[in-house]
């Protein structure tokens, strides 16, 4: 089959999660090509107009998508899918309903609250929902509303505050520092676990559960994954926040809670081909629906590639089976 991969044009002034699209275009390009098909790479940026061009004349037999954000905005990615569908082309991952529902965090958490799931309740300025939670004194971390890939998250999000107004100020000046939409949650502290999801000839394969171990960081350091976690190797942050996929036997009843809503979540949002969904624990031992990722990073130090791996799956098996996923 022709492939044609659309992936985001990194622009002149990228930085480390920008680049990684071309890592992910590269790996999912070398499984194609090992799988016997022919690749095209179609960068795309909000020239929209040619990309159109390029995959009407190419006519490829499926288009693998990569396009994580548009015009340095992840608000604007589903308009690939937009084009996509407008030539009336399969693509693999989800469909445009699912990434729109679920790149947007609020608008995830407002679906989960109505389907009875468990997410951490929530404060916008001004609010933006009227299934966020009334509020309440304590410990919250503000995140961007609609950016991925822990864009903005430092140690400096996790804020405890004891009125309203002083959180809505918080609010106010994360989304000037940040220049971006932000919101306030209510922070679970407590472990973290990433459940990544594969499409299957039986269902969706719940691949095996990953955790970050947070106890290599110092203890006045609050336990997330944020930016420099993420993308910068050199630090204390990257360097003690390692996965692991080790579970004692008495781990059995939360992993079965993790698989069970990471299922549902699969459900609700009608998602397709690969997934993966973030958790908290808290002390009580609830498990809380942070986010669910759409098409999440397919280079091969990223979680959903070590979570194939730990099930013993061949990477190019895995990309044979999201490409599967997308054909009539």
């Amino acid at each position: 089959m022709l492939v044609a991969i659309l992936y985001n044009q990194p622009p002149a002034d990228a930085t480390a999660d920008d680049l990684d699209v071309l890592v992910q275009r590269d790996t999912v390009a070398g499984a194609l090509e090992r799988l016997g098909h022919v690749v095209r790479h179609v960068p795309c940026t909000l020239d929209l107009d040619s990309v159109h061009k390029q995959l009407a004349q190419s006519r490829p037999d499926v288009v693998f998508n990569l396009v994580e954000s548009l015009g340095g905005s992840d608000r604007l990615m589903p308009l690939a899918t937009v084009l996509v569908e407008g030539l009336h082309l399969p693509y693999t991952g989800c469909r445009t309903p699912a990434i729109i529902d679920t790149s947007d965090k609020l608008r995830a958490k407002a679906q989960m609250i109505a389907a009875g799931l468990p997410t951490p309740g929530w404060s916008t300025v001004p609010p933006a929902s009227a299934a966020k939670c009334a509020f309440a004194s304590g410990t919250y971390i503000i995140k961007a509303i609609a950016e991925h890939a822990s864009i903005g998250l430092d140690d400096s999000s996790v804020v405890s505050v004891t009125d309203a107004e002083e959180l809505s100020g918080l609010i106010h000046d994360r989304n000037r520092r940040l220049g971006r939409a932000c919101f306030a949650e209510q922070f679970i502290d407590g472990r973290e676990f990433n459940l990544s999801i594969l499409a299957g000839d039986s269902g969706p394969q719940v691949l095996p559960t990953a955790e970050i171990d947070f106890s290599g960081l110092s203890a006045e350091k609050p336990r997330i994954v944020g930016y420099a976690a993420k993308w910068h190797s050199e630090t204390d942050e990257y360097l003690q926040t390692p996965r692991t996929f080790d579970f004692p036997a008495t781990d059995a009843p939360t992993l079965k809670q993790l698989i069970d809503l990471a299922q549902r979540c699969w459900t609700l949002f009608d998602l397709r081909g690969y997934a993966r969904v973030d958790f908290r624990l808290d002390a009580n031992g609830q498990a809380w629906i942070l986010e669910i990722n759409a098409n999440p990073c397919l280079s091969p130090d990223a979680g959903f590639a070590a979570a194939v791996d730990q099930a013993g799956i061949p990477f190019d098996a895995a990309i044979d089976r999201i490409l599967s996923a997308a054909l009539p």
